[in-house]
């Protein structure tokens, strides 16, 4: 069975579209960042923040913010928000589960109170930022999810029915974004903000500096040692001595043998366009400026940037064997002409706009779609991992759970069961591999055949296992 994305494209089309795109991130590429300097001898301090992305950044600046006699220090290996927090698309999605249906399927008896949350943090989030004159270009456009193909119709339907949003019928869809893919909409105001990500990123830096938290990048953390009163890290620089950690080194290995398994590294493609015109921009509507993702298994995420580019992600996600994290696997061609011809069947009308950028990022992923926690050396190391791709706004509640449970606090965070509770680990190779693809192989037969999800799948949703795109 088609789908709406099997449609030929012009090869011609796509090697012009592709023809002067730089390989990078479009968001680093176009920031100024300070230099945070390396540290020049040992160091000593209260909490050291090891990871220098979203997780890092809000548990250092948390923790400043609720313990402002302590040293706090956070150290990156590359620059600051150089890896995932450099190259996402920017959307800060109220949901911590990975979506509602996730959470409920998981959760159902929290999914209220995580739903809840999950509104609170966004809300917060913005009042933070605008308090602490922190600006990553944040807009609350709101989500608009699309159904490309008939089946898609009746989940938006059911989502709307379970308070999820506005359904939007083929015309009011296409009369809001003019796409010939669109067959319905559900459109949700207040779930989703947009930024830069990599401002975000340096913003957060900038106030963590304000409140008091030492930075250093090119420092990267090799080993902990434990005993006696003080945790000494080892770098690639001097030793640092502290009482407590958080690690948030997202997608790369944990300093920690156990958490491993719990994730594997799934590389995530992206293209932006130069921006678009005015007469470019009234061929496509797009008023509202809402973040936009379609509804298959392998699914496309787009929106506007502040100077009109669009970013367009998502479908393909792949791994690689050995949970490998290389930069040789940033610039696959193949991924890049399948997200330019899905590009043009989605917006035709936009024959003559090119790409400036294209790039890829790790995204880290465990059997259950959303964070977990640990703690680790007697409850004096904290950590955090599997965001899997929803980690913008999630990173910030996140932090506050990590610090949480360093001060021993029992919160209406650190009861929750999502909290308490690990995912199941992945096995290892060759049977890590061997299963991520026969499941992706299986998500993109389920998108070619009207969501109809064969006998793998289904024992893999009864085990509350899998793998998301």
């Amino acid at each position: 069975m088609q789908t709406a994305f099997d449609v030929p494209v012009d090869p011609a089309l796509i090697d012009r579209a592709l023809a002067d795109s730089a390989l990078g991130s479009m968001w680093l590429d176009l920031t100024e960042r300070p230099d945070f300097g390396t540290p020049s001898g040992p160091v000593t301090c209260d909490l050291l923040v090891i990871g220098g992305g979203y997780t890092g950044l809000w548990s250092a600046l948390h923790a400043a913010r609720r313990h402002p006699d302590r040293r706090i220090v956070l150290v990156e290996a590359e620059r600051i928000g150089w890896a995932a927090s450099g190259r996402n698309g920017g959307f800060v999605d109220a949901s911590l589960t990975h979506g509602y249906e996730n959470g409920k399927a998981r959760w159902p008896d929290e999914i209220d109170l995580l739903e809840t949350m999950g509104r609170e943090n966004l809300d917060a989030m913005g009042a933070e930022l605008a308090e602490l004159g922190l600006d990553p270009e944040w807009q609350r456009t709101g989500m608009l999810s699309v159904a490309t193909e008939p089946h898609q119709v009746e989940w938006l339907r059911e989502a709307a029915a379970d308070g999820q949003g506005e359904l939007l019928d083929l015309r009011e869809v296409r009369e809001d974004v003019h796409s010939p893919t669109y067959l319905a909409g559900l459109y949700s105001p207040d779930t989703c903000a947009l930024v830069h990500p990599a401002k975000l990123a340096l913003e957060l830096a900038r106030g963590c500096r304000e409140a008091g938290v030492e930075i250093f990048e090119h420092t990267t953390a090799g080993r902990i040692v434990s005993g006696g009163a003080a945790l000494r890290i080892h770098t690639d620089g001097p030793v640092i001595t502290c009482r407590q950690v958080v690690l948030g080194t997202n997608v790369y290995p944990s300093l920690l043998r156990r958490n491993r398994f719990h994730t594997v590294p799934v590389y995530d493609y992206v293209l932006a366009t130069e921006p678009l015109t005015d007469s470019q921009l009234d061929r496509i509507g797009w008023r509202r400026r809402q973040g936009i993702g379609d509804s298959a298994n392998q699914f496309h995420y787009y929106r506007l940037s502040a100077d009109n580019r669009i970013v367009w992600g998502g479908y393909d996600a792949v791994y690689h064997y050995g949970r490998r994290v290389d930069a040789a696997y940033e610039d696959r061609p193949q991924t890049y002409r399948r997200l330019a011809a899905h590009f043009f069947l989605t917006f035709p009308q936009l024959d003559d706009v090119r790409f400036s950028h294209r790039w890829a990022g790790a995204i880290d992923t465990n059997t259950r779609f959303c964070a977990h926690w640990g703690l680790a050396r007697e409850g004096r190391v904290a950590y955090v991992n599997g965001f899997t791709g929803l980690g913008v706004g999630a990173a910030r509640f996140a932090a506050d759970v990590c610090l949480d449970l360093l001060d021993g606090d029992q919160t209406e965070r650190t009861r929750l069961e999502m909290v308490r509770r690990k995912p199941l680990p992945f096995p290892p190779e060759p049977l890590a591999s061997a299963g991520i693809q026969a499941t992706r192989w299986s998500l993109d037969r389920a998108d070619h055949h009207a969501g109809r999800r064969n006998l793998l799948l289904r024992a893999l949703d009864s085990a509350g296992l899998g793998f998301d795109s």
